[in-house]
């Protein structure tokens, strides 16, 4: 290598490098595991009421699960639907309740992404107004079933969230 394409390098490195590596760490906030499980707990246990075999799931703001419970009875299939709704709700960082009618027109193509499901169930969990997971929820008879049931998972933590 030529000596003044070296003398660049060390140049670019510097002047863009030097910001970088004084950049400070990212502050993020994460759900404890014993929050998650009471919110999966509770999301089950209010369905349950209901006489709906549910399941649910918690994932932190990265989209990994922190827990997953499948009540009693629930269908094997609702372990995957409640991931699903709450990767959705957290990758697009809103209820996916909300998200159906945008699902059906203007996003619709990103609904053949992995895990992408734009069906009610999926409650983002938030700390303020930074996103730090959400709760899937499936196995009631409708999407507005799994949507309560998560919300009631949610409201059983969200003062104990800080």
């Amino acid at each position: 290598m030529n000596l003044g394409y070296t003398v660049l390098f060390v140049l670019a490195g510097s002047v863009f490098g030097a910001p970088m590596a004084s950049a400070e760490a990212l502050k993020t906030h994460r759900i404890p595991a014993s929050l998650a499980v009471e919110a999966a707990t509770e999301t089950i246990a209010a369905c349950a009421k209901q006489g709906y075999r549910e399941t649910a799931v918690v994932l932190d703001a990265d989209g990994a699960t922190i827990v997953a419970l499948r009540g009693d009875g629930a269908g094997i299939h609702t372990l995957d639907s409640a991931r699903d709704k709450a990767y959705t709700s957290v990758s697009f960082k809103n209820d996916t309740i909300a998200l159906e009618e945008r699902g059906k027109g203007e996003i619709a193509p990103l609904s053949k992404l992995p895990h992408v499901m734009f069906f009610g169930g999926g409650v983002v969990i938030k700390l303020g107004d930074e996103i730090i997971g959400a709760i899937g929820a499936s196995g009631a008879p409708g999407a507005k079933l799994d949507d309560n049931c998560a919300h009631a998972g949610l409201e059983k933590i969200r003062d104990r969230l800080n």
